[in-house]
């Protein structure tokens, strides 16, 4: 009965995983209960170790330096005085699976900031407990509050929890309105694909666009606006810069022609220099955000990227340019296209289109 609950749940979780291009499959799984038979031995072992001890009929653990309000130390409780494992067990047995096992070289956990103590004083356990010869990193990714316009959690009307599911399918029928005035002449079929990638990447980018330990308020006018740090706003500007291209074809110039041909960069304008400087600071960007935690970082280099060939762009002629100039030109445009796919579709998961 278990495995049908289980297999229900998943028939309507996998599909929203699928649409925000999470890849984890049934394959990943380890439920809670994988762990059961680890429990008993793990505690065993701390106790053998010395780590963990009886206290008031439970088994805990004191990890050194955390003190309660009156300055006794504080447990860490891995088996209550029924015999009965908690959740710090669990994470325990969870946490030595992945480190010897699955040879994990860094383990993350995302959850909010409530559970702070808890993960330091985990982490202190395992790190005592030396379960590997390896160092693994640990760490713990706190983040903030989606708030409504009223400051409060983001919640419906009646006051219950907004499902993620609503939530990303009412932004796809907005993206579509604004599709819909942009640009009715495309065909329905693209419409509805465009509508599906602005709307869903929308809400990601806005998620990963904030401070991710600060609390932000869900607004879909401001995430599916055309202007400012927003999906939308980085989509167009990828298909804008892909429409060079097209029409560079239509204009009889071959771009695959010129890059090839092209043995040295000329950058002579104030704005492909500031424009191709930032281009080579991508990949301390990438270093930064993985190092921090912080996504942020990166959507923050895009939209200024997106900026600084807007202005580009506006200065510097490309297909008019001169022999000299345009395969130069062309580089900086096609380096600016990639790098926005990059950010936008392999490492934030949003989906980039060639015309809005």
């Amino acid at each position: 009965m278990w495995k049908k609950i289980a297999s229900e749940s998943r028939r309507h979780y996998q599909p929203i995983y699928n649409a925000l291009s999470v890849r984890l499959t049934e394959a990943d799984e380890c439920g809670e209960s994988f762990y059961n038979d680890m429990l008993a031995p793990l505690v065993q072992d701390l106790q053998e170790r010395g780590l963990a001890r009886l206290s008031d009929g439970a088994i805990c653990v004191f990890p050194e330096g955390f003190v309660n309000k009156e300055g006794d130390p504080l447990p860490f409780i891995i088996q209550k005085s029924d015999g009965g494992f908690l959740y710090a067990t669990t994470d325990l047995a969870a946490n030595r699976y992945r480190s010897e096992t699955l040879r994990a070289d860094a383990i993350v956990y995302v959850t909010d900031a409530r559970q702070k103590l808890h993960f330091e004083m985990l982490f202190h356990t395992v790190r005592a407990a030396r379960w590997t010869d390896r160092e693994v990193d640990l760490a713990h990714v706190t983040f903030g509050t989606v708030l409504g316009a009223d400051g409060t959690p983001l919640k419906t009307r009646s006051g219950d929890s907004i499902k993620l599911k609503d939530l990303l399918d009412e932004a796809v029928v907005r993206a579509g309105e604004v599709v819909e005035r942009k640009n009715p002449d495309l065909p329905a079929e693209q419409k509805v694909a465009i509508a599906r990638a602005v709307g869903i990447g929308a809400v990601k980018y806005a998620d990963y666009s904030n401070n991710r330990t600060s609390d932000y308020v869900f607004d879909f006018d401001k995430m599916l606006a055309m202007e400012g740090n927003t999906a939308p706003y980085m989509q167009y500007a990828y298909a804008r810069v892909q429409s060079i291209g097209r029409k560079a074809a239509d204009k009889g110039i071959d771009v695959d022609g010129d890059l090839a041909g092209l043995s040295r960069v000329h950058l002579a304008e104030p704005e492909e220099l500031d424009l191709a400087k930032h281009l080579v600071r991508y990949g301390d960007t990438i270093k930064a955000a993985l190092v921090d935690y912080h996504p942020n970082y990166l959507t923050t280099y895009l939209h200024e990227l997106a900026q600084k060939f807007s202005r580009f762009y506006a200065s510097c002629p490309v297909l008019a340019a001169d022999a000299g100039q345009r395969p130069s030109r062309l580089l900086l445009c096609d380096l600016t296209a990639r790098t926005i796919k990059h950010g936008l579709t392999h490492l934030l998961g949003i989906e980039v289109v060639e015309q809005m």
